[in-house]
């Protein structure tokens, strides 16, 4: 009897279920599991549900199988409730033995003992101990066996390997690409799939294609999601369902026929994550819902710790990490988590049920209302780069906190400090509109007398004039100089002084201008207040030197060169600089000018500064023209133009600056000719922005030496890419043995493994993959060969 079993197993194909849908996207992460699985025993998917897992462990599998003799098996144990009856699923599953008690591990050791296959066990989270219990047990005494298993938290297995799956790859929300370039997304790739499948004319259009991006992007990524969403295209437009799916537990109702029962509808596949968890696990669960994007631990704590301690936060916090309800994150050395935006409105359901909605949301209002006061505090220093990576982390709670404090007269005080204290972050990131629509939206409802109204009403004025809003800029400041007046504020009355100084230069008035500067500068110097300082040389130094006076201008930007650099400083450093260009340029020398750009450049590149940015590919597009470089200057005006539109200004909002800037744009174009100069232009404006700044900066990469690009290391060993030697030489295994001096199943070992890890079928594709390694042609690999160092 048993040697029938075991025939059977041996020349069956394996029971892997057959893909009923394409799959799409995941190429990365089959790559990385069949080579966790090249070295280690058991490999663990972890992830949140409906992302994926258990199709990609399919998938794996499916590409897997003929490496192993007996093939590939799966074990669902979705519907195994009792934890007891895992082994009796196993059995039954694999068809190895008759009933068993549920006990009896033995049974499945003595079939499997013999057995060369990977066994796939699929929903392993609700009877997570005794799935690892049994996997212990295979791994010890089935030498042959190798286990791939799904499940929301890893087994705790020894020698267990763990992958988390991510969501399929989705547009930035904030920089979306042009509509035709839609398909570089897995996620949308699925969506159009299974909407086409749902409603077969659908069509993606120009017209509807930024809505598609939009959507999967509200969607996380989530494959489950993005199915369950495609249905609703049989009722919906994609504008709508994209502008409705805030409604997402009323539409995203109608699940796949044959599905399991928990994945019908998202509601209940949420529920069956939420009924596994622990009390204080719900409780955290729905605290952190508050958060959006990502947290760090001390946030967490802050928020969800009423009667909670630290240790009671974290330990929940490592249990929904585990139960792939919170995500983990790390970067740079720091650990973040993220609720993903389903099961954060989930959450935010329970906190309405608790009475804790408002309670939360005011405690994470004044968290980040503190992260912010610090960032304006300690900004002028050597920790710049640090606090704008914190605060781009944090971006997605900025706005929530803002929204909260604007929400109550209460609060607003509090709302207009947060958009104050951020002015600088804002610069740097671009969002000038959405610094005014934050400013606006409070100043309109706040009373005259509220004291955070005049340095509100200074940066508004500001912002609206990097927008080249200009008449809104002197009603501001007048209003502003009024109430800072009557309240006797100083230092705010030289702020209002500095900004009506630079909107009058930008108006060609400079004398104006310069007096209006001058008199801040001579007070914040007097008050030694730095901020101020800074700003004001940085202004009159660009007004001087614009003016003609370009010795004095460059003295005071040389000045601030010299502050910031005694303290670390950069960016207020970066603009110095790049002023100094601006001088310089104008004065006939583009070498120095060059040189002063560049490394402005260098220093808005560590701070991610796009506003800065532009402004100098531009000022060097002028530089390249003056040096006679005609086709580098066309290429670089294309690149700042793709910039300006990116963080939505443009060379025509600052009078000062826009008629150099068409002169120059002019010229370049009658050197080339219209043809030559539009041909040169668009090729910037496609460069991406790391590109575009590598060749601002004339800086050359290897790339095949780059560690972002070779994601992909070296997979063999010394001894497996010796014996893949010798494979693409033709040699027999009995050969290479004896050339080896090893045993030839050591041979046979070492090339089932080098096949597994580098997804092949037969020895010529070794003999390939050799021979495109010592070519150096990457493009002669294997789609999954990994990039040779």
């Amino acid at each position: 009897m048993v040697s029938t079993v075991r025939a059977r197993v041996r020349e069956s194909t394996g029971n892997l279920p057959a893909d009923v849908t394409s799959f799409v996207g995941r190429r990365r992460e089959i790559t990385l599991t069949k080579r966790l699985l090249a070295e280690s025993r058991v490999v663990t998917l972890t992830g949140p549900g409906g992302v994926g897992k258990t199709r990609l462990a399919m998938r794996v599998a499916g590409n897997m199988r003929r490496s192993f003799r007996d093939k590939a098996w799966c074990v669902e144990l979705e519907d195994v409730r009792d934890g007891s009856l895992v082994v009796d699923a196993v059995i039954e599953q694999l068809g190895i033995g008759g009933p068993s008690t549920g006990q009896d591990v033995d049974t499945v050791i003595e079939q499997l003992r013999s057995r060369e296959m990977l066994l796939v066990l699929d929903n392993c989270e609700h009877v997570v101990e005794d799935v690892a219990l049994l996997v212990d047990s295979v791994v010890r005494w089935c030498p042959g066996v190798r286990v791939l298993a799904t499940s929301r938290q890893s087994l705790g297995a020894a020698g267990e390997a763990t992958m988390v799956v991510p969501p399929l790859q989705v547009p930035d929300i904030e920089h979306l690409p042009p509509p035709e370039a839609y398909e570089q997304f897995a996620s949308v790739r699925l969506f159009v799939e299974r909407a086409k499948a749902a409603v077969p004319e659908f069509e993606i259009t120009s017209d509807n294609a930024t809505a598609l991006m939009r959507l999967c992007y509200r969607l996380d990524g989530n494959p489950l999601a993005i199915e369950l969403a495609a249905v609703r295209l049989r009722s919906l437009s994609l504008q709508q369902l994209e502008q409705r799916i805030s409604e997402r537990y009323d539409l995203l109702t109608e699940g796949r026929r044959g599905a399991p029962p928990r994945q019908q509808t998202l509601r209940a596949l949420i529920d069956w994550s939420y009924e596994l968890v622990s009390d204080q696990d719900r409780l955290t669960w729905a605290r952190v819902s508050v958060f959006s994007g990502s947290f760090d631990l001390a946030a967490a704590e802050h928020v969800i710790g009423t009667e909670l301690s630290d240790a009671d936060v974290l330990g929940a916090m490592h249990s929904l990490v585990d139960k792939s309800v919170l995500m983990r994150e790390e970067e740079g050395g720091e650990v973040r988590f993220r609720l993903p935006h389903i099961l954060r409105e989930y959450g935010q359901d329970k906190l309405v049920e608790f009475g804790e909605l408002e309670t939360m949301l005011q405690r994470h209002c004044a968290w980040y209302a503190d992260l912010a006061a610090r960032f304006a505090a300690e900004w002028i220093g050597p920790d710049q780069i640090a606090w704008v990576g914190r605060l781009r982390s944090d971006q997605g709670n900025l706005r929530v906190a803002l929204g909260t404090a604007a929400a109550s007269p209460r609060t607003a005080g509090m709302a207009l400090r947060i958009s104050t204290d951020l002015w600088q972050y804002w610069g740097i990131r671009g969002l000038n509109g959405e610094a005014r629509h934050w400013l606006d939206e409070v100043l309109a409802s706040t009373p005259p007398e509220m004291p955070e109204r005049v340095r509100a009403l200074r940066v508004s004025a500001w912002f609206a004039l990097l927008q080249g809003d200009l008449d809104t800029v002197t009603p501001m400041l007048e209003q502003a100089t009024v109430l800072a007046t009557q309240r006797g504020e100083e230092t705010e009355k030289a702020y209002l002084a500095l900004v009506r100084g630079l909107a009058a230069f930008f108006l060609n008035d400079s004398p104006r201008a310069a007096g209006l500067v001058e008199e801040a500068l001579s007070y914040f110097r007097k008050r030694e207040v730095l901020v101020g300082e800074l700003f004001a040389l940085y202004g009159l130094g660009l007004i001087k030197g614009l003016s003609g006076d370009h010795e004095t201008g460059l003295s005071l930007l040389s000045e601030g060169i010299r502050l910031t650099a005694e303290r670390g400083e950069l960016y207020w450093r970066s603009y110095e600089l790049w002023a100094s260009a601006q001088v310089e340029v104008r004065r006939g020398e583009p070498e120095r000018a060059e040189a002063a750009a560049k490394e402005a450049l260098r220093l808005q590149r560590q701070l991610d500064n796009r506003l800065g940015i532009a402004f100098n590919l531009d000022t060097l597009a002028w530089i390249a023209q003056r040096q006679g470089r005609n086709d580098r200057a066309a290429r670089l005006f294309g690149a700042a133009s793709a910039l300006w539109e990116a963080v939505r200004a443009a060379p025509g909002f600052w009078a000062r600056f826009a008629a150099a800037h068409d002169e120059h744009e002019a010229q370049t174009r009658a050197a080339l000719g219209d043809e030559a100069f539009q041909e040169a232009f668009d090729r910037g404006r496609q460069l991406s922005l790391t590109h575009t700044i590598d060749f601002a900066l004339e800086v050359k990469r290897n790339t095949r030496a780059r560690t972002e690009d070779n994601v992909h290391p070296m997979p063999l060993t010394r001894r497996e890419r010796q014996i893949a030697e010798l494979v693409a030489q033709g040699h027999t295994n009995k050969e290479i043995a004896e050339n080896l001096v090893i045993a030839q199943r050591t041979v046979e070992g070492h090339v089932q493994n080098i096949l597994t890890k580098l997804d092949f079928t037969s020895r010529a594709q070794i003999g390939g993959w050799v021979a495109a390694l010592k070519s150096g042609d990457e493009n002669d690999t294997s789609p999954n060969e990994p990039h040779f160092p």
